[in-house]
């Protein structure tokens, strides 16, 4: 019968004599001590071989348990911390702005007929519709003018850019709200409503968004937002695919951290209009 762990016998050098010497085959790795009688008692017993002998039980080290509970407590506080911030700067903003907001309509209003508001159907979080509240920027009867920019179907990757710098379907108003970021900030409702973040990938329109391929989840994996990563290296001058990569990084990297910085940086962009047409 083969042994189930080979083990060194530590006893004293004279025995008691006439003492059977014990079948080492009896010796399972659950008894600690040998029980052969000694001269002052029994002597430990210390295995021979390495620990993987031994058949333990399948466990998860309480390390990694404690370790996965605190990744998601720091997850969770991560997004209330998100939520709250969002909430009281994206309120205060809201409320700076509206005096901008009105006097841009007004100049939209005059300069050319129609809405100065504009709403669409973008996708939130986990595909969620909803309607993003902007400022006109193009001429009301744009897509019926210009259909092939809104032609995605003839798009066979992301290697475009989506914004021009010479687009004909912006208004002379609206490339000055455009070149200032004004058109965005009634975004800022849309963060309030929670619909969006003040930090996050933008919001991508369905169509557009069919082209994402095996990015498409993880894009979707979190609450759009006014600027993300891509906003602040680049901005319109990226190609789509480029500013998915950029937006990505930040979805694997956040923290609160980065969301204050990637804002600060935004607002300083914005004052210095880098990359935007």
């Amino acid at each position: 019968m083969p042994t189930k762990v080979q083990v060194r016998v530590k006893a004293n050098p004279k025995p008691q004599a006439g003492t059977a010497a014990r079948d080492q085959s009896s010796v399972g790795p659950h008894m600690i001590r040998d029980s052969r009688p000694t001269q002052r008692g029994s002597a430990p017993l210390r295995a021979a071989g390495p620990v993987s002998d031994f058949s333990l039980p399948d466990a998860k080290p309480a390390s990694v348990v404690r370790l996965k509970s605190t990744s998601r407590r720091r997850t969770l506080g991560y997004l209330v911390a998100k939520r709250i911030f969002d909430l009281v700067l994206g309120t205060l903003f809201l409320i700076i702005a509206v005096p901008i907001i009105l006097a841009a309509a007004l100049a939209i209003r005059i300069n050319t007929p129609g809405s100065p508001f504009f709403f669409q159907t973008r996708l939130g979080q986990n595909g969620k519709p909803f309607k993003i509240f902007k400022l006109r920027g193009m001429y009301i009867d744009a897509r019926s003018r210009f259909p092939t920019y809104y032609d995605y179907s003839q798009k066979r990757d992301l290697e475009f850019c989506f914004h021009h710098e010479k687009d004909p379907r912006v208004t002379p108003a609206g490339r000055i709200i455009r070149k200032t970021s004004i058109d965005e900030l009634p975004n800022l409702w849309n963060v309030v409503l929670g619909d969006m973040s003040l930090v996050g990938p933008r919001p991508e329109i369905p169509e557009v968004l069919a082209l994402y391929g095996p990015y498409r989840d993880e894009y979707l994996s979190v609450k759009p937002g006014i600027t993300c990563l891509s906003k602040i290296t680049g901005r319109d001058k990226l190609t789509k695919r480029e500013t998915i990569d950029f937006d990505l990084k930040y979805i694997r990297t956040r923290s609160f951290v980065s969301d204050v910085v990637i804002l600060w940086r935004t607002l300083r962009g914005v004052l210095l209009r880098r990359d935007v047409f």
